[in-house]
């Protein structure tokens, strides 16, 4: 409102300079950048990352299958630290300071496998029942993304984008004002150059 009502008041200010309107106008373009272009930059960002993430969480949800597994023994030292080197990328952010135990568990297709996995429960006892993520050949996979998850990282997504834009409106508002203060200053210094010597004595200009 502020930036509006100076466009108003420098219309036909008989003290304005051409900068002083053109700022104004500068400022009245970039407020109205951040208030409707921001926001609807950040709008269809979310609506782009939103539909790419439920379409990769329907992926998931099609390829990824909870399996029966059982406890068979806990899992050596050595096993532990190569299934933590190993292991897929979403599991280790589901369950990173699980303990690692064998287990067995049968595939989607009906084939018998056997590794180390995080345990479900603490402490893990042998014959325990626990169900697992698996793709269809029975290799343990992390959980997949939850559609509300998806909408959650989209929001964030279209926020991010919609700061971004009107940073970078302000960034370029600053710098043009700073431009015309430079120039400013350079016709002030020129003035008071060709008026310096005649500042001060009687009848000068007159």
């Amino acid at each position: 409102m502020r930036t509006a009502m100076g466009v108003w008041r420098w219309r036909r200010n008989p003290l304005r300079r051409p900068t002083d309107l053109f700022e104004a106008w500068v400022a009245f373009a970039a407020l109205v950048c951040v208030l409707v272009v921001a926001p609807a930059v950040g709008w269809v960002a979310g609506l782009r990352v939103d539909g790419t993430l439920q379409q990769a969480a329907h992926e998931q949800r099609q390829e990824r299958h909870l399996v029966p597994a059982v406890v068979l023994r806990p899992a050596p030292e050595s096993a532990t630290a190569d299934a933590s080197a190993s292991a897929d990328t979403s599991t280790q952010r589901t369950a990173p300071h699980r303990t690692q135990i064998v287990a067995s568990w049968t595939a989607p297709d009906g084939s018998s496998h056997e590794g180390t996995v995080p345990a479900a429960e603490e402490p893990p006892r042998p014959g325990e029942r626990f169900r697992i993520w698996t793709d269809a050949g029975g290799r343990v996979v992390g959980q997949p993304l939850d559609p509300s998850a998806a909408v959650f990282h989209a929001g964030m997504a279209g926020l991010a984008a919609a700061i971004c834009v009107a940073t970078l409106v302000e960034t370029v508002r600053r710098l043009v004002v700073r431009r015309l203060m430079h120039q400013r200053y350079i016709r002030l210094d020129r003035a008071w150059a060709a008026a310096g010597p005649d500042w001060g004595r009687a009848g000068a200009g007159s």
